[in-house]
């Protein structure tokens, strides 16, 4: 157990509906529960929004000092977008609010699109999301009902597969540099098409060398913690 304290890297699939900072809260309670201590550092290297799943990676101790070599690592990504609707938040945050027509929408047309989004690309942030702006959170902002402008950042697409086999609803597979939203990506993708998509579905599976296979829910990580089992 003293491991924790010196340096641990564990790696979480992370449950739907559960926020990067509830993973670390949970897993530093018990190593401190467990070891009898007041304070352990534990972080996350890369956030995974509540309504997305997979690989989150949790650094404890020393290792806490990695986080930023680990966060620049190529991500990959599934999951699926749906064409003919649109979100505030271009996920399902919210509601949808805008619906669009389909029919014109081609298997040609569709790989076009996703061509147009390969590559290093200019992207703005969803107004739903982690963005600091003014030392504030956009998504505060905007459930607020404020108004902000988000600047553009250059992210880079390695690679954007799709099938099209349960249109209108889009699975894809999209490797992609840090700071890649693919929320936006949805977004772009729908309005390329002439027409709007949300995210509805996401699952991180790799960040840098480490994958989702190699990870544990966090019920099984608090139980390892518990009985002293090493990971």
């Amino acid at each position: 157990m003293e491991n924790f304290q010196e340096g641990t890297t564990i790696l979480v699939d992370k449950p739907y509906g559960w926020t990067s900072f509830d993973v670390v809260k949970k897993i530093r309670w018990q190593i401190r529960q467990k070891l009898g201590i007041k304070k352990i550092k534990v972080g996350h290297a890369g956030t995974l929004d509540p309504l997305a799943t997979g690989l989150l990676i949790i650094c404890t101790g020393k290792h806490t000092k990695r986080i930023e070599e680990i966060m620049p690592g190529i991500k990959t990504y599934t999951g699926t977008f749906l064409l003919g609707k649109s979100t505030p938040s271009f996920d399902l945050e919210t509601e949808f609010d805008q619906e669009y027509e389909t029919k014109h929408i081609t298997p040609e047309k569709l790989d076009i699109a996703r061509n147009k989004l390969v590559g290093k690309i200019e992207q703005y942030p969803p107004i739903y999301s982690a963005k600091q702006i003014d030392g504030k959170r956009a998504y505060d902002f905007a459930r607020e009902g404020k108004t902000i402008e988000l600047k553009p950042s250059n992210v880079e697409i390695f690679s954007f597969e799709i099938r099209t086999d349960r249109f209108p609803e889009i699975d894809f597979q999209i490797s992609c540099s840090k700071g890649t939203y693919i929320r936006s990506i949805a977004s772009d993708y729908g309005k390329l098409l002439d027409s709007g998509a949300t995210l509805i579905a996401l699952r991180r599976t790799k960040s840098g060398d480490f994958s989702v296979e190699n990870s544990y829910s966090p019920e099984l990580i608090i139980e390892k913690i518990k009985i002293g089992e090493s990971f």
